[in-house]
């Protein structure tokens, strides 16, 4: 069974950051998060939507440079396999 709201701690875990940053980002707004007692829990989707914001300018330049070399040298092969 899948869970619906996760701790920050579970949310910096799943980010691969740290919980202080996950404050910050709740503090900052990047990720939406419900005060519960001294904690925050944040809905599954709020922190999927966050995801795709955690990676840093270079960090997704070096992902586009990595797919832009994949294709450039397996292209073909690319298109063979998605024919199978």
């Amino acid at each position: 069974m899948e869970k619906e709201f996760y701790s920050t701690a579970e949310a910096a875990k799943l980010l691969r950051v740290s919980r202080v940053s996950i404050f910050q980002k709740i503090k900052s707004g990047n990720i939406r998060a419900q005060k519960v007692g001294r904690n925050f829990i944040i809905k599954k989707s709020d922190l999927f939507e966050a995801l795709g914001n955690v990676l840093s300018k270079e960090k997704k330049q070096n992902v586009d440079r990595a797919v832009a070399k994949a294709l450039r040298d397996y292209g073909e092969v690319f298109k063979k396999l998605g024919k199978e």
